[in-house]
């Protein structure tokens, strides 16, 4: 075998220009192939990290105004949200995971003894703090004793934290008044790189349990009635699966405000779980269409190991009417020439795939921003560039070994180029 390994080689290496033209054929093609299918990756990696800044499968929905009638109601019809529907969600919908209410006041005066502004208050409980991925710093989050007692707690955004208390490190523990009554400082929310939302940057909020903003901040003109919530949020208990949580959702809340379930306006839903399914649709999409165009490149090197081993074959044709006139077997020669065009793919797939290694490595130490998420070489990525190289190699070098294997002697030694 090392022998034969030795032959091919000093074949390969008889004529450099043309091999190195090849290879680099093949080189491009293997790197195009991995380049597409890691950049696939990435974004898809990146856009789950984009929608995990809002929270985990998160769905919200917020009260809408019907357009169809039903029975004993009128169209147009507003349609809100209140404490109890969050309960019959719980109960009554097994496909649902977690749920939770959201209650916000907007413009609250928070004073601190160095500072003052205007925040957004958000009510909430721990299930919120589970799907809104609300990381903290230092401290402690809202707990269940909290929002039991209603105790007058509260975890600061970064902004807010720096509006009222500036550089000074010490602040849990510190008392603010939030609408004029105290408020603790339990927790300290994390920086946090936030590149959408759908009600404000997390940083610039203010979060207590809901019922003290309830019994602290008086219901305004929005939000006027006892347990009427701004949005109610849900999980689906599968990712895979939630238009069924979805169909039960939008079932129970038909039954109880009396709205046809199929009313697509009678509620306003932000589902980022579909949302999330479509952008994946979209990106493996383009990723199977710039991989295709991966592979043409990859079949055009394939056509140059081809004709680079055509060539071998009419040049070398003395050389083998020799070797079969001295004994050589059909066999022998098919290895000669199937291994020659095996040795030239593979050499020029390792220096592809080196290079996007080199390459991975270098976009990966680059700061990442939006829905990008480098270049992450994958045991799949790499699957199919084996397999790609792989399938080529072989359909490239098998034609010049078995025309070179059928030559017979007697021709062979009288051809003359």
């Amino acid at each position: 075998m090392g022998a034969l390994f030795q032959q091919t080689w000093a074949n390969v290496s008889r004529n450099k220009l043309r091999s190195f033209l090849t290879m680099f054929g093949i080189a491009w093609g293997i790197t195009a192939l991995a380049i597409m299918n890691g950049m696939g990756d990435g974004f898809r990696k990146g856009q789950r990290q984009f929608w995990k800044q809002i929270g985990n499968n998160l769905v919200i929905v917020m009260g809408g105004r019907t357009e169809r009638v039903t029975a004993g109601q009128t169209a147009r019809r507003y349609v809100r949200l209140y404490e109890r529907d969050v309960e019959a969600i719980r109960k009554q919908c097994p496909d649902v995971k977690m749920v939770t209410s959201e209650v916000k006041r907007y413009g609250v005066r928070a004073v601190s003894s160095f500072n003052s502004g205007q925040f957004l208050v958000v009510g909430i409980t721990p299930e919120y703090l589970l799907m809104r991925n609300l990381a903290l710093e230092s401290g402690r989050h809202i707990s269940e004793a909290d929002v039991r007692e209603g105790r007058r707690v509260c975890v600061l955004g970064s902004a807010v934290r720096k509006q009222l208390f500036e550089e000074r490190r010490e602040v849990l523990g510190q008392q603010i008044r939030i609408n004029g009554h105290p408020y603790q400082v339990v927790g300290l929310m994390a920086e946090k790189r936030q590149s959408s939302s759908y009600d404000g940057w997390d940083k610039d909020k203010i979060a207590v349990a809901a019922p003290s903003l309830r019994r602290d901040c008086p219901p305004n003109k929005g939000t006027y009635a006892e347990g009427l919530v701004q949005a109610i949020m849900y999980q689906p208990a599968s990712a895979t699966n939630w238009k069924t949580a979805q169909r039960q959702v939008r079932s129970v809340l038909g039954r109880l405000h009396n709205f046809d379930p199929e009313d697509e306006a009678a509620l306003f839903t932000i589902d980022y779980v579909r949302l999330a399914e479509v952008f994946d649709k979209v990106f493996t999409t383009g990723e199977i269409f710039l991989a295709f165009v991966a592979l043409v490149t990859l079949s055009l090197g394939g056509v140059g190991v081809m004709n680079t081993m055509l060539m071998a074959v009419s040049e070398r044709t003395n050389e083998i009417g020799l070797k079969k006139a001295l004994g050589a077997t059909r066999r022998r020669i098919l290895a000669d020439f199937f291994m020659e065009g095996l040795l030239l793919a593979a050499l020029s797939g390792a220096g592809g795939m080196a290079f996007v290694s080199l390459l991975a490595t270098l976009v990966n130490s680059l700061p990442q921003e939006g829905m990008f998420a480098g270049l992450p070489l994958q045991a799949r990525t790499l699957m199919i560039g084996l397999a790609s190289l792989g399938t080529v190699a072989v359909i490239s070098a098998l034609p010049p070994a078995w025309r070179a294997s059928r030559l017979q002697p007697v021709e062979a030694l009288r051809y003359e180029r």
